[in-house]
């Protein structure tokens, strides 16, 4: 990735971070009729989802965040040590906490079985692939670690890419059915981003990354 692609880059996801943050700010109140909440009075009561709902809101932004130091050339060869803890924080804050909880919280979807198996497909890869970069990451097998890591970040990117979609249908006034419409925005949010991450290894970006490291 060029530099100033990549600076646009950061730039956009610490944007980001930040638009999930003042959306996240509301929930802090613990009330049920808070924003996305209100879609959800009739399973608020179940304590699993709840506590999964919080948790997974609530470590967002430290996974994309965190997960965002992973691809800084100068971090990996200048700043060895910011990249391992952000590197820590990141695989333990998805495999431990917020993974599991957004497992549970995909079979409560709004949308139905359709929405429903889209998020559970894209929670069960989204373990899968940081799970790999973990274990060849012990395996000092760099590369292989890199690679899964563009994956497993590509889907962290759901929450991200989910809202912009929305957000550009909204604008563009798309006419479709809300449920229809959240079928297919459940599908594009990680769809496409793991293509673009397919892109990307191909073209050589963790090999460039690992450069001279």
């Amino acid at each position: 990735m060029k530099k100033t692609a990549w600076i646009f880059f950061v730039i956009g996801i610490l944007y980001a971070s930040y638009l999930l943050l003042l959306l996240s700010l509301p929930y802090l109140d613990m009330r049920r009729g808070i924003d996305f909440l209100k879609t959800k009075q009739l399973i608020y009561h179940i304590k699993h989802w709840r506590y999964s709902f919080y948790i997974h809101v609530f470590t967002s932004i430290l996974i994309i965040t965190s997960g965002l130091f992973q691809f800084s050339k100068t971090i990996l060869n200048n700043y060895t040590k910011i990249h391992r803890v952000s590197g820590f924080i990141y695989l333990a804050a998805t495999l431990l906490i917020s993974g599991p909880a957004a497992l549970v919280m995909s079979f409560y979807a709004n949308g139905g079985y359709p929405a429903q198996t889209s998020f559970v497909i894209l929670s069960i890869l989204w373990l899968g692939t940081t799970f790999l970069a973990y274990y060849f990451v012990r395996k000092k097998d760099y590369e292989r670690h890199g690679k899964w890591m563009v994956r497993s970040y590509a889907l962290t990117l759901s929450a991200v890419s989910l809202r912009l979609y929305s957000y550009l249908f909204d604008l563009f006034h798309f006419t479709m059915d809300p449920i229809d419409l959240y079928i297919l925005l459940s599908w594009m949010s990680w769809i496409p981003n793991l293509i673009i991450a397919e892109i990307f290894i191909k073209r050589g970006l963790v090999k460039r990354l690992l450069a001279n490291h």
